[in-house]
């Protein structure tokens, strides 16, 4: 075959490869079996093989090709991945209509939009001229992971942007985005056959099975060897892009996604009042056990984007949408036991320990109790049977004991006076309702503060695992986290399951975890009450462990979302003498704390920016990236909400509308000056 039939054959074998990868993943429908499709494949990796350079980074055939990574690049987002706020009762989503009307002028009408609620892992799909340029997972919401080798490995993701519009108002969109750059944002979860097909492989292979199948999904997604990921068949559902094409409504958003190739749901609806949307939740709920992939809810969002953008965000949440989920699913079991564990902070919590039972797709064996008032409530006792129940569908939970069922052999449990690990007193502390530990050597309590230290979100220690932790304890090498960043290949050589390779494998995993954000050191030292978000917050305040060391409790209350009991809990711990020697022990050992980058501040920062008419010294593209950059928020409609709006040549009826509403007109010379 010649180079030029090569590429005419090519480029069929493309087409029809890309043609049934949108019909099986978006329409739901299949023309070939499986192993024709697998053959056209086939066909092709032997012709670009024949010809690599006719190879594409679109092609079918580039799914799985990347090189294994050492690590995920940081990416921060232009726009912030929030989340949502919950409600469970019609009540709460009366409460919050009546919130957004308050918000929006007395006149103005407000439908919604429907859709399915995903149980998976959140990502932000980057396109350049139509192909796929970047992934990223979410993060914290502000700064996400780089894992395009990895969702390029998804046959649901399109390489490529197809073209599959109908209408011309539609055509003109995709053609749009496909020549540009748009970013699409959906979720990245493991279907229910898939779930259970890897879970009995794991059981063959004497694994442990992965808990669910969010979990699976986000650990598929992070693995440093995309041909991991292949093999997790994962699949994507986008729901939103957060590029301005001239859309108006989340309905027609959903409209040019599947247009351009992805499975954007098909459950999705119109609705134009609270009683369609409790409609709406009730008939998902009904054939949500049907569908072939988990859900606990769905999503409602104000269709208008303008209205949807002008309500902002409150917290980490816009306004504009929520996730009405549904009642946790339960089962009943038995309680066998009740024992306690040592956290971290010496906390002891009692653990049910229950007869196995599936509860919402998973098999649940133990239940948290939380603490001693939790039982005195509950009245449960050992023999009980519970009615256990996964609220969100993750975490276990004891919601009621059926007393009628007891025998009279059930046992009250009491609080231990003594801790179980090392025999220390346990004792309450004043004003809280958890029993602790008073040993603060406890080896419970190390062990523990060792295992968040080097857990994923703190240190992110590769193969510092809860054995190896135990085992570094026991054999005397490590007594506090800084003692990590000293260990030798001779050190651990003589351990069990160890050798030269592993050895060194883990000094090297040890030493590249050196260098780590203010943000992961915060939360890998285990202060009370702080948690990723508000060590995030707290970097970004201070941006120096120094700082954060001397202040005070009144500056800790004046940062948003940190209240008495948490900053309380931070001034406690850097009083503490042995924390402060701990911090200078990790920095001595050669941790290296990187600075958040910090946001220079503009008289764009956090202003809602409206352009009408067409501007002379740049593109309405160019103009949305700088008011971006300038930490504004570009905004496509205008309210009472909107701070500025600048006026080009040949302004439209946005122009009229600012007068009205009084919002403040700019010229685009003032634009230019605000920008700086």
């Amino acid at each position: 075959m010649t180079k030029r039939e090569a590429t005419e054959r090519i480029s069929k074998l493309r087409d029809e490869i890309n043609r049934h990868r949108y019909l099986y993943h978006v329409k739901d429908t299949q023309e070939i079996s499986d192993a024709a499709l697998d053959s056209l494949k086939h066909e092709l990796d032997l012709l670009e093989q024949q010809f690599p350079e006719l190879i594409t980074p679109d092609s079918p055939t580039q799914r799985v090709g990347g090189e294994a990574l050492d690590e995920f690049k940081k990416v921060v987002h232009r726009t912030p991945m929030l989340s949502l706020n919950d409600v469970f009762e019609p009540s709460e989503v009366e409460q919050w209509e009546t919130r957004i009307r308050k918000l929006l002028p007395a006149d103005a009408s407000v439908e919604y939009f429907g859709e399915v609620k995903m149980d998976g892992l959140a990502i932000a799909l980057l396109y350049r001229d139509g192909v796929l340029y970047r992934a990223a997972t979410r993060g914290d919401g502000r700064i996400g992971e780089d894992v395009t080798q990895n969702v390029r490995t998804i046959e649901s993701v399109p390489l490529r942007l197809e073209d599959q519009s109908g209408d011309a108002k539609l055509k003109q969109w995709v053609t749009k985005a496909r020549s540009g750059e748009i970013e699409v944002r959906g979720e990245v979860y493991m279907p229910k056959k898939v779930f259970e097909a890897i879970n009995k492989e794991q059981e063959k292979k004497s694994l442990p099975p992965f808990a669910n199948p969010r979990n699976a999904s986000a650990g598929s997604v992070r693995q440093l060897d995309p041909r991991i990921t292949a093999s997790r068949k994962l699949s994507f559902m986008a729901y939103d892009l957060v590029t301005d094409l001239g859309q108006t409504t989340h309905q027609e958003t959903h409209a040019i996604l599947t247009a351009l190739g992805f499975n954007a749901g098909t459950h999705n609806e119109r609705l134009v009042s609270r009683a369609d949307i409790e409609s709406y939740h009730e008939r998902i709920g009904k054939i949500r056990a049907s569908l072939p992939y988990w859900t606990d809810g769905i999503v409602i969002t104000v269709n208008s984007i303008g209205q949807f953008r002008g309500l902002g965000v409150v917290g980490k949440a816009p306004r504009g949408a929520i996730a009405y989920k549904y009642p946790a699913e339960q089962a009943t079991t038995i309680v066998e036991d009740i024992q306690v564990q040592i956290g971290r902070t010496g906390a002891l919590t009692p653990v049910a320990h229950l007869k196995p039972v599936q509860v919402a797709g998973t098999t649940v064996s133990r239940a948290t109790l939380h603490n001693i008032d939790e039982i005195r409530r509950l009245d449960v006792r050992i023999g009980d049977t519970v009615i256990v129940e996964k609220a969100g569908e993750i975490i276990p939970d004891i919601v009621q004991v059926l007393v009628k069922l007891r025998t009279g052999k059930e046992k009250k449990f009491h609080m231990p006076a003594k801790c179980p690990v090392c025999g220390s007193p346990t004792a309450r502390k004043d004003g809280e309702v958890a029993y602790y530990c008073t040993n603060p050597q406890c080896y419970a309590v190390q062990h523990e503060g060792l295992r968040h230290f080097v857990s994923k979100t703190g240190f992110d220690i590769d193969g510092l695992g809860e054995k190896i932790v135990e085992q570094l304890f026991k054999a005397d090498l490590v007594k506090s986290p800084a003692d990590l960043f000293t260990l030798t290949i001779k050190d651990l050589e003589p351990l069990e399951r160890f050798a030269e390779k592993s050895a060194a494998n883990l000094v090297s995993a040890i030493q590249k975890a050196k260098r780590v954000s203010l943000a992961r050191f915060i939360y890998a030292l285990g202060i009370r009450h702080v948690g990723e978000e508000t060590a995030n917050d707290l970097a970004r305040h201070f941006g120096d462990i120094q700082k954060l060391e001397h202040t005070s409790i009144e500056e800790l209350h004046a940062i948003r979302d940190i209240g008495g009991v948490v900053a309380q809990s931070i001034s406690a711990y850097f009083g503490d003498k042995k924390n402060i020697d701990l911090v200078n022990a990790l920095i001595k050992n050669g941790v290296e704390i990187h600075r958040p980058e910090k946001i220079q501040a503009t008289p764009l920062t956090g202003k809602k920016i409206v352009v009408t008419g067409t501007l002379a010294g740049m593109s309405r593209d160019e103009a949305k990236a700088q008011v971006r950059k300038a930490g504004g928020d570009w905004v496509s409609s205008v309210s009472t909400q909107t701070d500025f709006v600048v006026v080009g040549e040949n302004p439209g009826s946005k122009a009229d509308k600012a007068k009205k509403l009084g919002v403040n007109i700019i010229s685009e010379k003032e634009f230019l000056e605000l920008l700086g």
